[in-house]
């Protein structure tokens, strides 16, 4: 199957768009690539008209699936569960379209969704989606001034907010966060509808602000439009290194078919099955596998409004399991880590039945292979490290359960997926031997569903990602291809690190680091040395109960290293700590921590969880003797 999309991706790729309900079926599968700016931009099923909304919603209805629930919301931050049939899903959405219809919202207009994990979010989408406006959802709860910064970009006409958001020991309100983002912003939305939650009411603004639920009462349903294949669905804002967010930019076809073909060949789903993906509407998984590929497909999703632990404990996402039905679980590698650093022996497990779990998918940064293979222990069910970005919209390499299961190498999120031409090169773009480290490139076209430009920037785009080698889309990810074509995602290029001349990544550290029985989760760092230009520090994270002397675990640990990596690695020093800054999305803020041991100034990362670890970190720099910087 991956050769004949790489030796005919027209006819794959037709076969494909089968699956969906077409207005107009396209005039050609790929678009010749246009030259701007230095790049090809490419453009699929261009020709074709299809809508979104009717393929993921209307269309289950009409064959049949009107009483099957579409949406199940679990909420054990406010105790509540609740359930959409496609019916019902349906019936709320095209009378939200409705609404935005009214609101003046029409085909290429853009709409901020700033909303917590509650069905609406997905209705929202789906409703702009409905009319061919193009959504670009900002994760609730996200600073003002970021707010702001996505709406001068987007210049939305509307904004769909709720009230609050729930996390397990606070409310976080998020009305004074969205009138503080547009009185700051250039770019004035005309209208807010905001969703009133009991648990933090808003003020409204008279004129502004509509009561959701009052609106969508009032509203008549709106039809779906037709919309061209390349017409934009959404934009999704990525942290940019400038400071100044990149908005990936997702068309209608292409993302359709990608989403739908991935549903069966990657996650060997059935329609009517429940999938859960367990990360957050705002990011690019919630986009793809909360939202749009279980709708797409016909299957059951869960909107999840808790954590994988602390809601109530490290048993949660085996209650969801259990209650639910979930036939394939999706998450992030540090939900597994939190569950096993609170409860290394799975005891809450033992309180479950979870026979129904076929697989666990796990994705959004490198698994080690010690979390890897702890979740196959307790589980029983083959664990896939898949590897994908916000850019691509879905799996650059996976193993495929639907189409063949490869044995599983951990450390590696198995072979390239069908559609990617997954080369790894060196800086002269030369692609490198066997098991030597390089850049992860991907050959041109990138396959359906997958970014089409940026946001109102096709310059930035062609720089940011095919401007280093033409003829290539730059991951911005290092790592090696093994003898058997599995492929191997070790670092991000900038944590690669050159000690005394030699190049190391960091992940292989790592991986060392987290097969200790000790430890939870760690980082590697370089830092700067001025004898071997830069030096690796290892930071760890232990799991509960570990009363181990802390210099004599250290020394383990050093050891350790240097025994799988070697001496040329100059691994000497490990710092515990009680926990490690992360993203909201579970990704580990390596870059940050690295400019504070240098002592160098740092911007904020927009998407840090909590900023106070920050702090927690640079003291624990200091006191080991590398400088701190206030950031």
């Amino acid at each position: 199957m991956y050769e004949r999309s790489m030796r005919d991706p027209d006819g794959f790729w037709a076969e494909a768009a089968e699956a969906l309900h077409w207005e107009q079926r396209w005039e050609r599968v790929l678009g010749e690539a246009e030259s701007r700016h230095g790049g090809s931009f490419y453009r699929w099923f261009e020709g074709g008209r299809i809508n979104t909304c009717y393929n993921a919603v209307d269309r289950h209805v009409e064959t049949g699936r009107g009483d099957q629930p579409a949406i199940i919301h679990d909420s054990p931050v406010t105790g509540t569960k609740t359930v959409l049939t496609y019916a019902e899903l349906k019936q709320r959405v095209a009378r939200f379209a409705g609404v935005l219809r009214d609101l003046g919202v029409a085909r290429g207009d853009r709409v901020i969704v700033y909303m917590p994990m509650v069905p609406e979010a997905a209705i929202a989408m789906l409703a702009c989606a409905r009319i061919g406006a193009v959504h670009s959802v900002v994760f609730g709860g996200f600073s003002a001034h970021e707010l702001a910064t996505r709406i001068d970009d987007a210049k939305p006409k509307v904004m769909i907010a709720g009230s609050c958001g729930i996390e397990p020991n606070r409310t976080v309100l998020y009305k004074p966060l969205l009138d503080a983002a547009i009185d700051s912003a250039a770019h004035k939305p005309e209208r807010c509808v905001i969703l009133q939650r009991e648990q933090g009411l808003a003020e409204l603004i008279p004129g502004r602000d509509l009561d959701w639920a009052q609106a969508e009462a009032a509203a008549t349903p709106a039809d779906c439009v037709p919309l061209e294949a390349t017409d934009p669905l959404y934009i999704l804002y990525t942290s940019g290194t400038t400071g100044q967010p990149k908005g990936v930019v997702r068309d209608n076809g292409g993302h359709a078919v990608a989403l739908t073909w991935s549903m069966k060949h990657i996650y060997a789903m059935r329609p009517g099955e429940v999938f859960w993906a367990a990360s957050d509407v705002g990011w690019v998984v919630g986009h793809s596998y909360i939202v749009y590929a279980p709708l797409l497909y016909g299957c059951t999703t869960i909107i999840y409004e808790g954590k994988p632990v602390g809601t109530p404990d490290a048993g949660a996402f085996w209650r969801v399991i259990q209650e639910h039905g979930v036939s394939v679980l999706f998450t992030a590698p540090t939900a597994f880590r939190a569950i096993k650093r609170d409860d290394p022996r799975a005891e809450h497990l033992q309180h479950y039945d979870t026979s129904g779990l076929r697989a666990l998918f796990l994705a959004g940064e490198r698994c080690d292979p010690d979390t890897l293979q702890w979740a196959g222990d307790i589980l029983g069910v083959p664990v896939v490290d898949h590897w994908w970005q916000t850019e691509t919209g879905w799996a650059i390499a996976a193993n495929c359960l639907g189409i063949e299961q490869l044995p599983i190498k951990a450390g590696s999120p198995t072979r390239a997926v069908p559609g990617y031409d997954v080369q790894v090169l060196d800086d002269a773009g030369e692609p490198v031997a066997a098991g030597d480290i390089g850049r992860i490139m991907i050959k041109l076209p990138l396959p359906p569903g997958c970014m089409t430009t940026l946001w109102g920037n096709d310059q930035r785009f062609v720089q940011s990602y095919l401007a280093t080698q033409p003829g290539y889309y730059l991951t911005g990810d290092a790592g090696y291809l093994d003898e058997d074509g599995y492929l191997f995602v070790m670092s991000r290029i900038d944590d690669i690190i050159n000690v005394a001349g030699h190049r190391l990544s960091t992940g292989g550290m790592e991986a060392a680091l987290a097969g200790h029985p000790d430890v939870a989760e760690c980082a590697v760092i370089g830092v700067a040395d001025q004898l071997k230009g830069e030096l690796p520090l290892g930071l760890v994270v232990l799991k509960a109960g570990v009363t181990r002397p802390t210099a004599e675990l250290c020394a383990d640990l050093v050891r350790l290293v240097r025994e799988e990596i070697g001496p040329v690695a100059a691994f000497k020093t490990v710092l515990v700590v009680d926990r490690l800054p992360k993203t909201r999305s579970g990704k580990i803020l390596r870059g940050t921590m690295k400019a504070i041991a240098d002592g160098k100034e740092y911007r904020m990362p927009a998407t840090i969880d909590d900023p106070a670890i920050l702090d927690e970190i640079g003291q624990a720099l200091s006191a080991a003797g590398y400088a701190h910087s206030a950031g």
